[in-house]
């Protein structure tokens, strides 16, 4: 078990709505958009004129022109976590990054975060893709608590539209940026704790969703959606039989891939509207930076007995699940 003792969460100002890419003509408009992904706005860190002229035809050239680095927006959703959690950068034990498109092969994205934060910690990454968050705590879970610092900071820092190509409209309606930050323990009580975690990957289809380096996202769109339907609904009945609540009242956050594979989930899993939550509508598929913003967006709503199923799809292909369970009897109010 592991406690969760914060989130935090950052989106870059510039905003991708439906008009700007209709304005692209690439073969979209609102309709179109709408009835396939179910996303009104994006984030990104490029500049719309960049966009507009260059159509990203080259990611490379995208790192240069983006107005926030991975390190940066890894930076402010840190400190959105750290002030939540009342702990300071010299708490932290251990930093570890991780999402689908890291700026650097070497060093790890990790280090320069801890190092921007002032935190002299062992830092490294574990990248799993969309399904990152899912993978960290999954590992950390795993080790035994004697072996782990008193606090962890994990950090997604997925600034995705540098590697969008902007003439494919299958990928271009889909990708927001977003950077999302967490700290948990393994010993030191909050009022979340992770009581149960799972991750799973089938490296056979591993060629369906990829980045190659210096490249655009690409992926085989209906066979990874369907794929992804398969394994949240899986993964959620998995997570159910560890719950204590009653399944209809399972909170449910899944990966922010697109709105209509999310209502496909719930629509088949029995979920309904009030416990699903999400952004993706407003801030299109965020990568692994997704589940966790969303968590952090309605991290003061949670109460007292509230259960939570947080499940995400990577590439890989991977996925696996958390649940995520607020107040009882073993935990208390930090200070």
């Amino acid at each position: 078990m592991l406690y969760l003792h914060s989130v935090g969460h950052f989106f870059p100002e510039n905003v991708i709505d439906n008009e700007f890419l209709r304005s692209l003509d690439i073969g979209t408009d609102e309709d179109w958009i709408l009835e396939r992904v179910g996303i009104h706005t994006r984030r990104t860190v490029l500049p719309l004129e960049y966009i507009r002229k260059t159509r990203n035809r080259d990611p490379r050239e995208a790192n240069a022109a983006a107005l926030y680095s991975n390190a940066q927006t890894g930076v402010y959703a840190a400190r959105m976590a750290l002030e939540r959690a009342g702990v300071k950068p010299a708490d932290i034990g251990m930093v570890i990054s991780g999402g689908c498109s890291p700026q650097w092969t070497i060093p790890p994205e990790a280090c320069l975060i801890a190092a921007e934060l002032g935190i002299d910690a062992p830092a490294f990454d574990v990248n799993s893709a969309c399904s990152s968050f899912a993978a960290q705590l999954h590992f950390l879970n795993m080790m035994k608590p004697s072996s782990s610092p008193d606090f962890v900071l994990l950090v997604n820092a997925e600034n995705n539209t540098r590697v969008v190509d902007y003439n494919d409209r299958r990928t271009a309606v889909l990708w927001g940026d977003g950077t999302a930050a967490a700290v948990v323990s393994p010993e030191i009580p909050a009022q979340a704790r992770i009581v149960f975690s799972s991750f799973h990957s089938d490296p056979r289809g591993w060629s369906k969703v990829t980045i190659p380096v210096g490249g655009h996202f690409n992926q085989e769109g209906s066979a990874v959606q369907a794929f992804a339907i398969r394994t949240t609904v899986a993964t959620l009945k998995e997570l159910r039989r560890h719950a204590r609540c009653n399944p209809e009242e399972l909170l449910f956050i899944g990966h922010q891939a697109n709105l209509l594979m999310l209502q496909s989930v719930c629509d088949r899993a029995g979920i309904g509207k009030e416990q699903h939550l999400f952004n993706v509508d407003t801030f299109g598929n965020c990568g692994a930076a997704g589940a966790p913003s969303v968590l952090s967006q309605h991290w003061d709503d949670f109460a007292e007995g509230d259960e939570m199923a947080l499940v995400v799809v990577g590439s890989g292909l991977a996925w696996g699940g958390l649940l995520i369970r607020f107040g009882g009897e073993d935990s208390y109010e930090v200070q």
